[in-house]
């Protein structure tokens, strides 16, 4: 008698992989991306290298020490679009060694720590944005005005490399710059010194500057109107889903369209906490990451709706202006109990995992 033949299951084929996700992601951050850079000139586009670069030569020697074959692990993409991340969650003109710490803590500490891809608990680029700011707090909230590229009095290619790299002395080597709160945080001080809205609003921090990104602030805060279309075209390859941005954003607009209505002068109404600081960037490219977010559909919307309301928590009530990369942390750690309590059904199984028993011959369904 010839032995069973073994028959494996059927499976669902499709052309999405990492380096593909990976690819469209990227390509959905260039148009905000570019922008930044351009407002920001030199300074930030030496910046971004020099934080991508650290990130990929982090992520080699990582898998060299790990004996896994750098070369191939390096295609997937992973290691570039978390040094993206980590550059655009930093000031544009920030000194060259807070690039280089804060790819190479994305990915030492942030990823390989847990295991390497796939198994980091934490989004790699948000453990280095704050591990950043709470070390180095002065140097992570140093922001300038924007100083377009070929603009009069804009650092040229020379001056970007002095400012960077501090070759003239001081901060930003020896440049005259413009320095400037980010709105959020212009917005807390003024409000606690007993300033008006209006008033804020009518010094440059208005809903059309915020949209379009002509306003100071991190590399990644620059247009939320770009990051929106580069979120929804996310949305249309297949690469998110709906579920968490809109339970980010929803939440948060909620809570501020709730204490907006109480107080108007206090707080301020939905659409210019949606437009502002990095909520768009958060909803779309950071809390959508498939390893640290749920899989479950109401687990994401628990997820999503977690962020949003520590978001606006933070940014409202906390000593930090702004709150996107300590509520996505806190909500990381949350995403192993949130998977824990709410499971996905299994084929064949209750939502309990019990096994489905199926009618008897006769029986009506």
């Amino acid at each position: 008698m010839s032995p069973p033949t073994l028959v494996s299951g059927p499976h669902a084929h499709s052309m999405s992989t990492v380096s593909r996700a990976m690819l469209l992601v990227s390509l959905a951050l260039t148009p905000a991306t570019a922008l930044g850079c351009y407002l920001f000139g030199w300074p930030a586009i030496f910046l971004f290298a020099i934080t991508i670069g650290t990130a990929v030569g982090a992520e080699a020697l990582c898998l060299r020490l790990a004996r896994r074959p750098p070369a191939r692990f390096l295609l997937d993409g992973s290691a570039v679009l978390s040094g993206w991340l980590v550059a655009l969650s930093l000031p544009p003109w920030a000194p060259w060694w807070i690039g280089v710490l804060g790819g190479a803590i994305a990915m030492v500490v942030g990823k390989h720590v847990f295991g390497g891809l796939g198994q980091n608990l934490f989004n790699p680029a948000m453990v280095a944005r704050i591990m950043l700011l709470i070390s180095f707090p002065v140097q992570m909230t140093a922001y300038v005005a924007p100083a377009p590229l070929g603009a009069p009095g804009a650092p040229g290619f020379l001056d970007g490399l002095a400012i960077t790299f501090g070759l003239g002395g001081g901060a930003t080597g020896g440049f005259d710059a413009v320095s400037s709160a980010s709105v959020l945080g212009h917005l807390s001080t003024e409000l606690g010194r007993g300033a008006s809205l209006e008033a804020i609003r009518a010094s440059g921090a208005g809903l059309v500057e915020l949209s379009l990104g002509t306003v100071a602030g991190s590399l990644g805060e620059t247009s939320a109107a770009l990051l929106l279309l580069g979120g929804l075209l996310l949305l249309v390859f297949g690469v998110i889903n709906w579920r968490i941005p809109v339970s980010v954003l929803g939440t948060t607009a909620a809570l501020a369209t709730l204490f907006h209505a109480i107080d108007p002068s206090r707080y301020p109404d939905a659409a210019f906490h949606l437009v502002s600081g990095a909520l768009m960037l958060c909803a779309f490219f950071i809390a959508t990451d498939y390893v640290t977010s749920p899989v479950a559909p109401l687990g994401e919307l628990i997820y999503g709706a977690g962020i949003g309301a520590l978001v606006y928590i933070i940014r409202t009530w906390g000593a930090f202006p702004e709150g996107v990369g300590f509520a996505v942390l806190l909500m990381n750690a949350c995403t192993p109990l949130i998977d824990h309590l709410i499971r996905p059904r299994i084929f064949g199984r209750s939502r309990r995992g019990k096994p489905l028993t199926l009618p008897a011959a006769g029986d009506s369904p």
